[in-house]
């Protein structure tokens, strides 16, 4: 898969991957879905998104932890 909106500039937010260049890390777009927050509530606290860049990052993100092991805290 090909990420046309995410950017990695080390000279920027240290290196952590962004939006299309802007200083919003992937990371807070992602975080905010998980919290709940609906696509509108992003796109209102970043004016500057929009509607493909949040969905980019959930792919991005679901890319990044796909061949990894996490740990769990398993149930007996």
């Amino acid at each position: 898969m090909r990420f046309t909106r995410i950017t990695v500039n080390p000279d920027q937010m240290g290196g952590v991957p962004c939006i299309r260049g802007l200083r919003i890390p992937l990371a807070t777009v992602v975080g905010m879905v998980a919290e709940g927050m609906s696509e509108k509530e992003i796109l209102k606290a970043f004016p500057d998104l929009e509607r493909e860049d949040i969905r980019e990052a959930l792919q991005y993100a679901a890319e990044a932890v796909r061949e990894r092991e996490l740990p769990l805290v398993t149930t007996a």
